[in-house]
């Protein structure tokens, strides 16, 4: 065949590829989320937020590296700090595994720490968390699925709906938040109009 037949042929060919929606060098896009989809995630996610931002979430996750106690966030009244293990006061000095959820003790949890310092929920608003969310940097690596499975399982989280000693708990049950949690997530995570701006 003659040199300058190869080039008319391979062109079909690559035209050819290209039109064929199974070809590797051709992947399917995926689908556009909808305008409903956005909006029933971002309501789902203010859902989330108002949880984050109870008592029994935030007292855990404050601005600060005093945790907080007690409907009223209060300053924890021994005076710890995130940096008290560093001195040989680890919370399980105080917060045994087990046992101890009574009137005027610690609540117990064989996991009771507090979180890192850039995991905070005191003071954020709605797309602050979502953002933070987002960002696997501010959260101990976890990415979207594995965040869903931390809130659905984890025992710290699931103590928040069953603490003991008379306080709140938040109005909306862990099932709910758990669903409304995967319905953002399955959306992709949407944060609102101002994503690109805060990546």
């Amino acid at each position: 065949m003659r040199p300058w037949l190869l080039l008319p042929l391979g062109l079909l060919a690559l035209l050819a590829s290209a039109a064929d929606p199974a070809s590797p060098e051709a992947p399917e896009a995926e689908p556009a989320l909808g305008p409903a989809t956005v909006k029933a995630a971002l309501a789902a996610f203010a859902d989330v937020a108002a949880v984050l931002q109870h008592p029994r979430c935030m007292n855990c996750h404050p601005a600060g590296d005093v945790p907080l106690q007690g409907d009223e966030s209060r300053p924890h009244a021994l005076q710890v700090t995130r940096f008290s293990p560093d001195v040989g006061l680890p919370c399980s000095t105080c917060h045994r595994e087990t046992g101890l959820d009574q009137p005027h003790l610690p609540p117990a949890n064989p996991h009771w720490s507090m979180p890192p310092a850039n995991q905070v929920f005191e003071g954020r608003s709605v797309q602050q968390l979502c953002l933070q969310l987002r960002d696997p940097a501010r959260t101990g690596g976890r990415d979207l699925a594995a965040l869903l499975e931390h809130v659905e399982h984890d025992s710290l989280v699931l103590y928040g709906w069953s603490p003991g000693l008379g306080l709140s708990v938040p109005e909306l049950s862990h099932e709910g938040f758990v669903a409304r949690f995967r319905t953002w997530v399955e959306a992709g995570a949407p944060c609102g109009i101002t994503d690109d701006t805060h990546r």
